[in-house]
């Protein structure tokens, strides 16, 4: 018997946001388009109890991997988030969101975390703690857990993934999403660094496919261009990993690959996720237990700033 009925939902929108994704302008991201089908394929095929835009219930407690967005629905429930990849650097419209207290989703993920509307905050490692406090976050709302998706890298090496020592490159949705990015000047880049080696190309799911293969048919021919699959398979097998501005750079330094990026790789190794063979799911399920039966009160007095609770650490709740 299930110690708890959890429900799970693709991520979704309120108002004149809901409006666009469902108009189909926001197939960059998480809203619609490939990452929203793959997550409702993926609820699916697991046979998952699908709660749509979670409308059928009151639910106790919210698990959620973003704070870019609250939804109406989930306004004033525990609130347990999650950090899900790589936070985007502070550029211009980091600075600009900040100083005009502008909505944090135009700064994509470099706001991850600063709404302050979560009790907990599970963080991929202690470098990620300490920029988010940087960023303004509460350090008693942090919890350092490592995050599922990268905290067993050297599992990826299990794999049948066909080819190895080759050049990989992961691209990354930049102009779908308004950001600048000479794709011609990158593609020479990836050739120069190839050097005669075989390149293969894995496709962010948010770009636009067809637009991509015909650059890469032009200024890297002969390349291999791939849209599913999983990349810390390719990763794992490649001898070069080259990115643009992608959380699947943590596997390839992780792994102790030769890496090419528009990311700092020095900062990358400060903040890799900690790597606890496989357990930061199971640190999660302890927070999440602990703030499901935490009394509304106390949580509510905590995020007024009239109490604070000792720091969550990694095995709290275990």
């Amino acid at each position: 018997m299930r110690e708890y009925n959890c429900f799970f939902t693709p991520y979704y929108a309120n108002g004149l946001i809901d409006l666009a994704a469902r108009a189909r302008w926001l197939d960059f991201t998480g809203l619609n388009g490939r990452h929203h089908e793959d997550t409702r394929d993926y609820i699916a095929r697991n046979n998952l109890p699908l709660d749509w835009r979670g409308e059928e219930h009151d639910y106790e407690l919210v698990v959620t991997c973003s704070d870019l967005l609250i939804q109406d629905n989930i306004r004033g429930k525990r609130l347990v988030m999650v950090q899900e990849g790589i936070t985007e650097p502070e550029g211009l419209v980091y600075r600009l969101v900040r100083a005009l207290r502008l909505p944090r989703y135009l700064a994509n993920t470099a706001t991850n975390g600063l709404s302050d509307a979560y009790d907990i905050f599970c963080v991929a490692s202690r470098g990620y703690h300490d920029l988010f406090v940087r960023k303004g976050v509460r350090p008693e709302k942090i919890a350092v857990t490592g995050v599922p998706n990268f905290d067993n890298l050297q599992e990826a090496y299990n794999n049948n993934f066909p080819y190895k020592g080759f050049v990989l490159v992961a691209t990354t949705p930049l102009r779908e999403s308004f950001r600048y990015d000479d794709r011609p000047a990158f593609l020479r880049k990836c050739m120069r660094i190839a050097a005669g080696r075989d390149l293969i190309f894995e496709l962010h799911p948010n770009e636009n496919a067809s637009r991509a293969r015909r650059e890469i048919e032009k200024y890297a021919p002969g390349s291999l261009v791939l849209t599913h699959g999983n990349v810390n398979h390719m990763i794992a097998n490649a001898a070069v990993v080259i990115t643009q501005q992608s959380s699947c750079t943590f596997v390839a330094v992780g792994l102790g690959k030769e890496v090419y990026s528009n990311l700092d790789i020095g900062e990358l190794r400060r903040l890799m996720p900690l790597q606890n063979n496989g357990m930061s799911a199971q640190y999660i399920a302890g927070i999440s237990r602990r703030v499901l039966h935490t009394p509304m009160w106390e949580l509510k007095q905590v995020r007024a700033g009239y109490r604070r609770r000792p720091r969550w650490e990694r095995a709290d709740g275990i």
